[in-house]
Protein backbone atom coordinates (compact mmCIF):
# COMPACT_ATOMS: atom_id res chain seq x y z
CA UNK A 1 0.00 0.00 0.00
CA UNK A 2 2.88 2.41 0.56
CA UNK A 3 3.00 2.58 -3.20
CA UNK A 4 -0.35 4.17 -3.31
CA UNK A 5 -0.88 8.03 -2.81
CA UNK A 6 -3.11 8.73 0.50
CA UNK A 7 -6.29 9.14 -2.04
CA UNK A 8 -6.05 5.88 -2.73
CA UNK A 9 -5.69 4.50 0.30
CA UNK A 10 -8.75 6.05 1.15
CA UNK A 11 -10.50 4.82 -1.81
CA UNK A 12 -9.69 1.36 -0.56
CA UNK A 13 -10.78 1.84 2.76
CA UNK A 14 -14.10 2.77 1.64
CA UNK A 15 -14.30 -0.18 -1.05
CA UNK A 16 -13.49 -2.45 2.15
CA UNK A 17 -16.06 -0.42 4.25
CA UNK A 18 -18.44 -1.55 0.96
CA UNK A 19 -17.50 -5.36 1.66
CA UNK A 20 -17.45 -5.26 4.93
CA UNK A 21 -21.41 -3.78 4.54
CA UNK A 22 -22.72 -6.50 2.06
CA UNK A 23 -21.08 -9.29 4.24
CA UNK A 24 -22.79 -8.89 7.29
CA UNK A 25 -26.26 -8.71 5.37
CA UNK A 26 -24.97 -12.08 3.56
CA UNK A 27 -24.20 -13.42 7.41
CA UNK A 28 -27.40 -12.83 8.26
CA UNK A 29 -29.50 -13.46 5.40
CA UNK A 30 -27.86 -16.70 4.83
CA UNK A 31 -27.64 -18.28 8.33
CA UNK A 32 -23.17 -17.53 8.65
CA UNK A 33 -22.27 -17.57 4.97
CA UNK A 34 -19.89 -14.95 3.78
CA UNK A 35 -20.08 -13.10 0.42
CA UNK A 36 -16.49 -11.47 0.78
CA UNK A 37 -14.63 -14.13 3.29
CA UNK A 38 -14.19 -17.23 1.33
CA UNK A 39 -12.14 -18.76 4.56
CA UNK A 40 -15.44 -18.53 5.70
CA UNK A 41 -16.93 -19.90 3.37
CA UNK A 42 -13.80 -22.75 2.69
CA UNK A 43 -14.56 -23.88 6.08
CA UNK A 44 -18.05 -24.22 5.93
CA UNK A 45 -17.25 -26.25 2.52
CA UNK A 46 -14.95 -28.41 4.38
CA UNK A 47 -17.29 -29.29 7.49
CA UNK A 48 -20.14 -29.43 5.52
CA UNK A 49 -18.24 -32.13 3.36
CA UNK A 50 -16.92 -33.50 6.70
CA UNK A 51 -20.56 -33.72 8.37
CA UNK A 52 -23.18 -35.02 5.36
CA UNK A 53 -25.00 -32.20 6.57
CA UNK A 54 -26.19 -30.70 2.97
CA UNK A 55 -23.97 -27.21 3.89
CA UNK A 56 -21.07 -27.74 1.63
CA UNK A 57 -23.44 -26.67 -1.95
CA UNK A 58 -24.01 -23.20 -0.74
CA UNK A 59 -20.40 -22.44 0.70
CA UNK A 60 -19.17 -24.09 -3.05
CA UNK A 61 -21.15 -22.16 -4.72
CA UNK A 62 -20.24 -18.73 -3.07
CA UNK A 63 -16.60 -20.06 -3.51
CA UNK A 64 -17.03 -20.68 -7.40
CA UNK A 65 -19.13 -16.96 -7.66
CA UNK A 66 -16.09 -15.46 -5.82
CA UNK A 67 -13.53 -16.92 -7.91
CA UNK A 68 -15.49 -16.05 -11.42
CA UNK A 69 -15.97 -12.05 -10.46
CA UNK A 70 -12.13 -12.23 -9.75
CA UNK A 71 -11.54 -13.48 -13.26
CA UNK A 72 -14.37 -11.21 -15.13
CA UNK A 73 -12.41 -7.91 -12.90
CA UNK A 74 -9.22 -9.48 -14.68
CA UNK A 75 -10.57 -9.22 -17.73
CA UNK A 76 -12.03 -5.99 -17.82
CA UNK A 77 -9.03 -4.48 -16.07
CA UNK A 78 -6.75 -6.00 -19.33
CA UNK A 79 -9.26 -4.42 -21.79
CA UNK A 80 -9.85 -1.22 -20.14
CA UNK A 81 -6.26 -0.80 -18.64
CA UNK A 82 -6.35 2.81 -18.85
CA UNK A 83 -9.49 3.28 -16.92
CA UNK A 84 -9.35 0.17 -14.87
CA UNK A 85 -10.80 1.04 -11.39
CA UNK A 86 -13.72 3.00 -13.09
CA UNK A 87 -14.00 0.27 -15.14
CA UNK A 88 -14.34 -2.28 -12.56
CA UNK A 89 -16.24 -0.71 -10.23
CA UNK A 90 -19.10 0.14 -13.15
CA UNK A 91 -19.24 -3.50 -13.35
CA UNK A 92 -19.25 -3.79 -9.32
CA UNK A 93 -21.99 -1.25 -9.59
CA UNK A 94 -23.58 -2.90 -12.01
CA UNK A 95 -23.86 -6.68 -10.58
CA UNK A 96 -25.07 -5.46 -7.15
CA UNK A 97 -27.88 -3.35 -8.91
CA UNK A 98 -28.72 -6.36 -10.58
CA UNK A 99 -28.37 -8.57 -6.96
CA UNK A 100 -30.69 -5.71 -5.55
CA UNK A 101 -33.10 -6.21 -8.21
CA UNK A 102 -33.16 -9.96 -8.41
CA UNK A 103 -33.69 -10.06 -4.63
CA UNK A 104 -37.56 -8.73 -5.00
CA UNK A 105 -38.91 -11.26 -7.08
CA UNK A 106 -36.59 -14.00 -6.03
CA UNK A 107 -35.04 -13.62 -2.75
CA UNK A 108 -32.44 -16.29 -1.13
CA UNK A 109 -29.00 -17.59 -1.88
CA UNK A 110 -29.30 -16.43 -5.96
CA UNK A 111 -28.60 -13.19 -5.51
CA UNK A 112 -26.08 -13.22 -3.19
CA UNK A 113 -24.21 -15.33 -5.16
CA UNK A 114 -24.02 -12.38 -7.45
CA UNK A 115 -22.74 -10.37 -4.46
CA UNK A 116 -19.83 -12.56 -3.71
CA UNK A 117 -19.00 -12.31 -7.74
CA UNK A 118 -19.23 -8.41 -7.29
CA UNK A 119 -17.41 -8.78 -4.08
CA UNK A 120 -15.03 -10.76 -6.03
CA UNK A 121 -14.26 -8.40 -8.78
CA UNK A 122 -13.89 -5.61 -6.04
CA UNK A 123 -10.15 -7.05 -5.88
CA UNK A 124 -9.55 -6.20 -9.44
CA UNK A 125 -9.60 -2.66 -8.62
CA UNK A 126 -5.94 -1.96 -6.89
CA UNK A 127 -3.84 -4.84 -9.06
CA UNK A 128 -0.44 -4.24 -10.89
CA UNK A 129 1.56 -6.54 -13.30
CA UNK A 130 -1.61 -8.73 -12.69
CA UNK A 131 -1.65 -9.31 -9.50
CA UNK A 132 -3.61 -8.14 -6.65
CA UNK A 133 -2.42 -4.88 -4.88
CA UNK A 134 -4.94 -4.48 -2.21
CA UNK A 135 -7.21 -6.97 -1.58
CA UNK A 136 -10.52 -5.27 -0.39
CA UNK A 137 -12.13 -7.33 0.76
CA UNK A 138 -10.65 -9.56 2.65
CA UNK A 139 -8.70 -8.62 5.77
CA UNK A 140 -6.55 -11.31 7.12
CA UNK A 141 -3.40 -9.88 4.85
CA UNK A 142 -4.51 -6.66 5.81
CA UNK A 143 -3.79 -7.65 10.21
CA UNK A 144 -0.63 -9.95 9.14
CA UNK A 145 0.87 -6.83 7.23
CA UNK A 146 -0.39 -4.27 9.96
CA UNK A 147 1.47 -6.80 12.57
CA UNK A 148 4.74 -6.90 10.75
CA UNK A 149 4.46 -2.96 10.24
CA UNK A 150 4.06 -2.49 14.05
CA UNK A 151 6.89 -4.79 14.94
CA UNK A 152 8.98 -2.99 12.46
CA UNK A 153 7.86 0.40 14.55
CA UNK A 154 8.80 -1.06 17.98
CA UNK A 155 12.30 -2.44 16.26
CA UNK A 156 12.91 1.82 14.85
CA UNK A 157 12.48 1.22 11.14
CA UNK A 158 12.44 4.23 9.76
CA UNK A 159 9.10 4.55 8.20
CA UNK A 160 6.93 4.28 12.05
CA UNK A 161 3.75 4.90 10.29
CA UNK A 162 3.95 2.06 7.83
CA UNK A 163 1.42 0.15 9.78
CA UNK A 164 -1.51 2.91 9.76
CA UNK A 165 -3.31 2.15 6.22
CA UNK A 166 -3.30 -1.91 6.68
CA UNK A 167 -5.14 -1.05 10.13
CA UNK A 168 -7.28 1.64 8.55
CA UNK A 169 -8.49 -1.14 5.77
CA UNK A 170 -9.34 -3.26 8.57
CA UNK A 171 -11.43 -0.19 10.59
CA UNK A 172 -13.26 0.56 7.33
CA UNK A 173 -13.83 -3.22 6.46
CA UNK A 174 -15.38 -3.52 10.30
CA UNK A 175 -17.10 0.10 10.12
CA UNK A 176 -18.78 -1.64 7.12
CA UNK A 177 -19.88 -4.30 9.02
CA UNK A 178 -21.19 -3.30 11.73
CA UNK A 179 -23.37 -0.62 9.27
CA UNK A 180 -24.73 -3.72 7.31
CA UNK A 181 -25.72 -5.05 10.55
CA UNK A 182 -27.91 -2.02 11.21
CA UNK A 183 -28.93 -1.12 7.71
CA UNK A 184 -29.93 -4.90 6.91
CA UNK A 185 -32.36 -5.11 9.65
CA UNK A 186 -33.32 -1.45 9.31
CA UNK A 187 -34.05 -1.49 5.48
CA UNK A 188 -34.93 -4.78 4.86
CA UNK A 189 -34.81 -5.54 1.59
CA UNK A 190 -33.73 -2.25 0.52
CA UNK A 191 -30.26 -2.90 1.55
CA UNK A 192 -29.14 -4.25 -1.48
CA UNK A 193 -29.99 -1.37 -3.27
CA UNK A 194 -27.81 1.31 -0.80
CA UNK A 195 -24.96 -1.37 -1.61
CA UNK A 196 -25.17 -0.69 -5.07
CA UNK A 197 -25.57 2.75 -4.93
CA UNK A 198 -22.55 3.30 -2.71
CA UNK A 199 -20.64 1.34 -5.25
CA UNK A 200 -21.87 3.90 -7.53
CA UNK A 201 -20.55 7.10 -5.82
CA UNK A 202 -17.30 5.07 -5.11
CA UNK A 203 -16.99 4.47 -9.19
CA UNK A 204 -17.97 8.21 -9.44
CA UNK A 205 -15.15 8.88 -7.26
CA UNK A 206 -12.40 6.68 -8.83
CA UNK A 207 -12.92 8.29 -12.20
CA UNK A 208 -12.38 11.97 -10.55
CA UNK A 209 -9.33 10.67 -8.80
CA UNK A 210 -8.20 8.66 -12.15
CA UNK A 211 -8.96 11.82 -14.09
CA UNK A 212 -5.66 13.55 -12.11
CA UNK A 213 -2.41 13.83 -14.18
CA UNK A 214 -0.52 11.13 -13.90
CA UNK A 215 -3.07 8.87 -11.91
CA UNK A 216 -4.12 6.67 -14.77
CA UNK A 217 -2.02 3.91 -14.11
CA UNK A 218 -2.28 3.66 -10.33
Amino acid sequence: MKDYAPRFIGLAVALAALAGFVDAIAFTRLGGYFVSFMSGNSTRLGVGIGLADGTALLAAALILAFVAGVMVATIIARRFAERRKVAVLSAVTATLALAAALWVVLPGPLPLLLVAAAMGMENGVFARDGEVAIGVSYMTGSLVRMAQRLAGTLMGDPDRWAFVPHLALWVGFAVGVVLGAKVGVAAADAALWIAAIAAGGLTLVAAGLTRERGTTAA
